[in-house]
């Protein structure tokens, strides 16, 4: 069974940061893109970036290029994002999952509010 369980959100201030993790456990977590998404209160699903098997390819949503980082440790099953530069908009749950898949895990709260 897949789980995938989300830590690091939290309360942060207007051009903090946050580093976000994602422990995946049930499948061969190296063989798998993976993605982030997030989603606001009332808002849609918005995918936010992805990432390759191999890490060698990432790809990000353009409200977020070059303020946030994806990257994974295939050795510990690790999916992370990092998150620089926080605004209020990026106040939302943020989910991690396999990229070709709707299988994501229970989420991360991440606050950016002063």
């Amino acid at each position: 069974e897949v789980q995938l369980v989300e830590s690091g959100g939290g309360l942060v201030q207007p051009g903090g940061s946050l580093r976000l993790s994602c422990a995946a456990s049930g499948f061969t977590f190296s063989f798998f893109a993976m993605k982030w998404v997030r989603q606001a209160p009332g808002q849609e699903l918005e995918w936010i970036s992805s990432i390759s098997p191999s890490g060698s390819i990432r790809s990000y949503a353009d409200p977020v290029k070059g303020r946030f980082t994806i990257s994974r440790d295939n050795a510990k099953n690790t999916l992370y994002l990092q998150l620089n530069s926080l605004k209020s908009e990026d106040t939302a749950m943020y989910y991690c999952g396999l990229r070709d898949s709707p299988v994501r895990g229970q989420g991360t709260q991440v606050t950016v509010s002063s």
